[in-house]
Parts: C-alpha cells; structure tokens; sequence
C-alpha cells in the first residue's frame, strides 16, 4: 500500500496553510522560485510512451481536442512516479503514471493518488482537480491519472533563499496551518473511512519501511537494523489516532500562490493513508534537526540558522492550535527518528531503482551513499530527544509570523494612530453634549480602513490570522497605549469576545448573520451579563428570564454595563439569561446566552452609565439596557439551553487576558509621561526626578510592569498550550496583578503631574479610570482571589497525594 520510492526524495519537507498572511508580506515578496514549467525537460528516454495514443484517448474522454497539438514535458525532479506537463493549445495538464519496469509489491498506487485527490477536491482542500483515471496499460504502457495544471510557485531550495525574512515566515506558517487542515478533516466525511488501516499506524509504517528497506538494500548497515529496532521497541502510546496522513508533506510539495504566501496546492498523495498525524508534522519539521553536515543534493541544507525560519516549537504551536489540541509532544523524538528512518528507506530505493536502470531521476545513485549518515542521524535523535537545534534562549518568544505582525503595529501605531491623537480629542470635546458623540469619529474609520489594507486586522482571532495568543499578547501591548487603538485593528472589546463566542459556539447562520459582519467591521456588539438588581459578582444570581415560546425565545429583564450599546453600529447583544431549573443539582446548569438584535421590539437603551463622571463615548458608552418582553427566534440561541457558564468560560479566558495585556502597554505608556515630567519640571532646586521618592516610583513602576509582562505572557502560553479551562489560575492571577499594576503605575503619573494629572489635558485622569474599572470588570479582585487560593490549594493537595 505504501512506496519506498517517493517522487522528490530530496529529504527535507514541509509545511502548508489555511490562512494567508499576503495582505501583510505580498509587496515583499521576490520570486526565488521556480515556475512549475520552468522544472520540466524533454521526456526521458526509459518513460517515452506514444503521444498519439495518448491525444486519442484524451480526446475520446472530451479532454483535448483530436485534431489539435499536444505536446508533452517532464518534470526534471522526482524520483517514484513520473510526472509529465501535458500542453494543447488551449489548456495544460499533468500526467502522473506508474514507472515501468520490476516494481515492489503495493508501490506507485496511482489510483489512490486519484481517490485520495478526488475526495479532497470536493470539500475544497487545495489540491489540484483530478479528471481522470485510466487502468488500461495499453494507452501509454502504464496505468496512470490526469489533472488539472496548478500555476503557481514551487520552491525546491527549503532555506528560500533571496526570499525576505518576514516572507519567509509566512510561508513556513503557511504550510504548517494547511497541514493541521488536513488532520482536521474526518475521513468517513469523505468516503474514506476504509483508506487505511487506522490505528497502530506507526507500528506498521515501522514494518513496512523495515521491510522496504530490506527488499532494496545492496548491503548491510547496521545503523539501518539499530533504528528500526529502536522504534519497534518505543512506539508511541497514542497510536490509535487516525486522520487522513499525507505522508510525504514538505515544502516542495506545494504550489504557493504567485504572489502571496498562501498555498493553493499541496501535491503528491502517493504514500497518503489514515493514521496517526504526527508522523506528517514530524516529517515536515525534520530539516530543522538535519545536520549541516549531512546534504543529499546541493538545496538541502539543514535549516539552522535561516532567519525568518519559524522553529520546530513556533511551528508546534500553531499546528496545535489550528487542530485545536494541547502543545505538548512528549514522544516527539519517536516521530522525528521515524521520519529519518522513512527518509533512509527511501533513499536506497531510489538507489536499488539506479541499479535496475529505471529510476527516475538522473541523480539517483547520489542516494546510496546517504542511507547509512541518515540511519545515524536517526538514532542521534531517538536518544537525545532534547537536542533540537533551536532550543529557545529566552522566555515566551513570538513565532516568526508574530514578530513581523508586532512590527508592523508598532509602525502603525507611530505613523498612523498616536499623530491622531489631538483630532480624536477634538472631536469628542466638540461634541461631549450632543448625540454625535457616541458616533465613530472619521479619522478613526480611515484609520481601520488603513489597518485593513495592511492587513492588521483581526488579530485577536487565531483562526483569522494565524497568530498566537502569546503573540497576541506582545501585539495587544502594544495598542494598549492608546484608548482607540484597539478599535483601528477591530480588536476592541466586546466584539472580540463576541465574536469568539460566534467563532467557537455559534451555529453556521448564526455566523453568516453576525459573525461575518463583525469580522469585517461592518457592524459592532454588546455583552450583556451585569444587572442592576443583585450582586453579579456571583453570576449565578443573574435575573434576565428566558422562556420558550413555540418557535420563539422571551427575554424579560434589564441589564447594565453593557460596554458599547452606545454605538449607532451597534446591532447585536449577546444577552446572558435564565432559564427555566434545567438541572437542580447544578446551580450552573440555569443560564443560557442567546442573540438579541437591538432592534428588536422591547430593547431599551435607558441611558449611559458614567466612569467617574465620564460617559466613555469613545468605547459606545456602557449602557443598562432593558429587555421587556422580547421575543427572537429559537435559533437564536447559543449552544443550547443551560449551557451559557459554558460558553462564558470559553469567552472570559482569553477576553480577560486581552484586557491584561493592554493594561500592559497602557502602564507603559502612563510610565512615559511619568518620565517626561519628571525630566523637565523643577522643584526646590532639582528636576523632579532628583528627589528620591519619584526615582523610587519610576523604579517601581518599571519593576512592577515588568513582573506584570512575565505573568501576562506566561497566562498567554498557558492558554496556548493547556486551553483555557486548565489555564485558569494563571488567567486568574493576571487578571488581578494587571489592574492591580496598571492603577498603581498610573497613580504614581498622576501624582507626579501634580493638578494636570487629573485634568483633560493629559490622557490619566482617563487612563485611571479604566484601569480602575478592571479591578471590577470581568469579575472584582475578590472573586479571582478566591479562585486562586482554591485551585492554588487543590494543587497543593495533589502534589502532595503524588509524593505518597
């Protein structure tokens, strides 16, 4: 079922992607590839076949026309199944075949190719459309399929040299975002469910090289026998998973788009299977633990060292987060030794087909005198499953992609948002008593307008951008130095909350209706939780009614805090209610979140709660909203009756975190002005920094936002890595520590302004109050506090347990 022998077995690999960063890089981008027509020659005399017969057949199934000129090239690189372009006047083709000749037994399946791309194709995974599939040896000697030409660029050479760093990143996530695609996919949905053999894939992918290796092998390597030992005696304890694999996923086995880093065709299905989908993510990370010693043919040197090149832990991360599973991968190094083990099978294949005369490839025989390096190679790593080449130095590092996102904001921010600063002002002072205030002035739409354009929007969102939370979380600094900033990227609060809810819980016309809007900016939300009538630190005593009515919901109850209800662009309320006691013996098992449209008869706006005296105009106000007797679709509901403390916990999680780590960058911004001051106000003879109480408080301050970061950051990766159930004392920690931080620091520049500090002519007096306000936000202090020391105990108590 699978081959020894792989069309490219220039080992090295990978990655592939889901989710573009062009917008970002494409005007970076220089084009060191190669063209697909550029990697052809005229065919090779031992894969010849009659054209003719092949232009009759074509043009019997209503392919080509039969009286028109078909011309046919091969591509120079592959080593298993040749691969032809297929030219007529009109239209391109590629043709892969069997090789001819003495085959092992179960290579060169060229029918799954064709089944495995046809399924594919039908769901919209990027591969290139299949046409046609032909089993009658007597058209051109060999069985062998037909499909589309994909244009595009395809890069042989993984270092991409000539390629810019940032561009280089993006294709590298790129690849890695396409590959958790693939794994994401059900194979029964695709008619696939009898593709493979399933689980104990690894086991059997252990056999079967073995055996390959064995059948090809022109003389003993002991290495060879030690490797294969090896892995049969540690398989991996999960080798029951079983997705759809690849098998072969690498760099070169894809087209890129011409211009942006975006992938529209990942080739070569050959040794595609269902099994266990860390063997593929193992086979693309492998050039990064290549040693620079070791090349197979001049373009594969090992990656270490690449700038831009994301690491094997960067791209672990995002490949687990697209997948939706933990980032942890104890028995990475199985993976790894298995995909050298594999590489080392293919190479005396390749070399045993030199010997018989019929490889595919002019350098064939270059691949003998790699097998016994690569079995050494692999072993180095079984035993030293530590040694990876890019081991970080330094605590919560970006990926590259988030590095070059992060620059670009930073840019953003100096030459587009902060300069607007003083017209953002003008335009709220100007219009502090009238309606127009709580409308979006138009120097910040142009300014989304711009963050589009560059791509700098959604950021929030991993799904949409292909970013981190702990990326995020440098990015959200960042904008946290200014009040507006968040909204130029559509990063703002509540409407990233929202839309995660949407994104994660909402059902597909729920999203077309709401979510798809949001995204694009063309409307804003509110979050309606908080009521005026009972203490909402204890959600559970929320009051708001939910009762079915046929085909409809009733909602009665009134809310406050409802953070942008302001807006005019404000559509759409998320509305916690609840319902009826689903479940007695769960007091959490009562609340349901369900989607009000706030034009709906009986939504109230009743007016604008203030921040000490401010009505925060420029986030749509925060207002209590009435809902009496509202009726919406039952289909407006989220997940379900009584599942609304699950939802929250899914929303709250990262949403608490993005208010940390824009407190974060609003501390830095308050500590900046600190500075100023101090450096150019006199007092008793001495600039105001020389009296040693202010140096104590810049000091502290910086010692106190640098703590805040680390814990910021490390809540981040939690996330990341452990989900946001298993993070929750590290999100509740930070969420106490931030405002905590944010307040202090502020105060101090307050202070330090003296009477100007709690005046409109500097941005404290506001700053104050929303770092303020988070100490209630989103739950008091108190509460985290309790949650801290609760599973801070539950943890102790295990620890201890596990030391019995």
């Amino acid at each position: 079922m699978l081959c020894m022998r792989r069309l490219q077995a220039k080992v090295h690999g990978l990655y592939s992607s889901r989710f573009s960063h062009s917008a970002l890089l494409s005007s970076q981008i220089i084009n060191p590839c190669y063209e697909m027509e550029d990697q052809t020659t005229h065919v090779r005399e031992q894969h010849k076949f009659d054209v003719g017969n092949l232009q009759q057949y074509l043009a019997l199934k209503n392919i080509v026309p039969n009286n028109g000129t078909l011309t046919v090239r091969q591509y120079s690189a592959g080593q298993s199944n040749p691969t032809f372009l297929i030219h007529t006047p009109s239209e391109s083709y590629v043709l892969r075949k069997k090789p001819p000749g003495m085959l092992l037994p179960g290579a060169h399946k060229v029918d799954r190719e064709y089944r495995v791309q046809k399924a594919l194709f039908s769901t919209g995974f990027r591969v290139p459309q299949p046409l046609l599939h032909c089993t009658d040896a007597g058209v051109i000697g060999t069985e062998f399929y037909l499909m589309e030409h994909v244009k595009g660029r395809m890069f042989r050479d993984l270092r991409l040299p000539g390629v810019s760093a940032a561009e280089r990143a993006a294709l590298y996530v790129a690849a890695v975002e396409v590959l958790a695609s693939l794994h994401s996919i059900d194979p029964a949905t695709l008619g696939l469910e009898d593709y493979g053999k399933g689980p104990g894939y690894c086991r059997r992918q252990v056999t079967t090289w073995t055996k390959q290796y064995k059948a090809a092998a022109h003389k003993e390597i002991p290495a060879m026998d030690e490797l294969s030992d090896w892995l049969m005696s540690n398989l991996p304890s999960n080798d029951n998973e079983a997705s759809l694999v690849h098998g072969d996923f690498r760099l070169d086995n894809l087209i890129f788009h011409p211009t942006e880093a975006r992938v529209i065709a990942v080739l070569d299905w050959e040794l595609s299977t269902t099994g266990q989908p860390l063997s593929d993510l193992a086979y693309f990370l492998m050039p990064h633990y290549w040693p620079s010693s070791l090349n197979l043919l001049s373009t594969m040197g090992s990656l270490r060292g690449v700038e831009g090149v994301p690491t094997p832990k960067d791209l672990i991360s995002i490949y687990c987060r697209c997948r939706g599973i933990p980032a942890s991968l104890p028995q990475l190094n199985f993976y790894l030794a298995l995909s050298i083990f594999k590489v080392a099978g293919i190479a005396q294949g390749v070399y045993a087909r030199h010997l018989l005369g019929n490889a595919s490839a002019t350098n064939a025989a270059q691949f003998g005198h790699s097998v016994e390096p690569l079995a050494k190679v692999g072993l180095q790593i079984a035993t030293s499953p530590s040694s990876s080449p890019h081991a970080d130095s330094m605590l919560f590092l970006q990926t590259a992609k988030g590095q070059a996102v992060l620059q670009q904001v930073k840019d953003f921010m100096r030459q587009q948002v902060l300069p607007a600063q003083e017209e953002v002002r003008a335009f709220y002072s100007k219009h502090a008593n009238s309606p127009q205030r709580w409308h979006t002035p138009q120097v910040i739409e142009d300014l989304k307008g711009k963050a589009r354009e560059a791509g700098l929007w959604n950021l929030f969102l991993p799904s949409a951008c292909g970013l981190t939370q702990l990326d995020y979380a440098h990015i959200a600094e960042e904008t946290g130095r200014c009040l507006y900033a968040p909204e130029v990227f559509n990063c703002q609060a509540p409407d990233t909350g929202n839309m995660e809810v949407l994104h994660m819980y909402g059902t597909e016309e729920q999203k077309k209706a709401w979510l798809q809007p949001l995204l694009q900016g063309e409307i804003r939300s509110c979050f309606c939780m908080t009521e005026p009538d009972v203490a909402s630190s204890d959600a559970t005593n929320m009051a708001c009614t939910l009762q079915r009515d046929g085909d409809c919901f009733v909602i009665q109850g009134r809310k406050w805090w409802s953070s942008g209800a302001g807006n005019p662009n404000c559509k759409v309320a998320i509305v916690m209610c609840r319902s009826k006691t689903l479940d007695a013996n769960n007091r959490h098992a009562d609340h349901s979140m369900i989607l009000v449209p706030l034009s709906a008869p009986g939504v109230n706006l009743i007016r604008p709660l203030t921040v000490f005296g401010q009505d925060d105009a420029i986030h749509g106000g925060h207002f209590e909203i009435h809902f009496e007797n509202v009726r919406v679709p039952s289909s407006n509901i989220i997940l379900g009756e009584g599942r609304g403390f699950e939802i929250a916990q899914g929303r709250l999680g990262p949403g608490r975190l993005h208010h940390c780590m824009r407190a974060v960058g609003l501390a830095e911004r308050a500590l900046e002005l600190l500075c100023q001051r101090a450096a150019n106000r006199n007092t008793f003879g001495k600039k105001l920094y020389q009296h040693e109480v202010v140096a104590h408080w810049i000091a502290e301050c910086r010692l106190s936002i640098e703590q805040t970061r680390l814990l910021t950051l490390s809540a981040a990766h939690a996330l990341d890595t452990l989900g946001s159930r298993a993070a929750r004392k590290q999100i509740a920690m930070i969420k106490v520590a931030a405002a905590r931080m944010a307040c202090e620091v502020t105060d101090c520049a307050i202070q330090v302004h003296g009477g100007a500090g709690v005046s409109d002519d500097f941005p404290l007096a506001q700053m104050y109050a929303y770092a303020r306000t988070l100490r209630i936000a989103d739950g008091p202090d108190e509460v985290h506090l309790s949650s801290i020391a609760r599973l801070e105990l539950r943890d102790q108590l295990k620890a201890a347990q596990a030391k019995l």
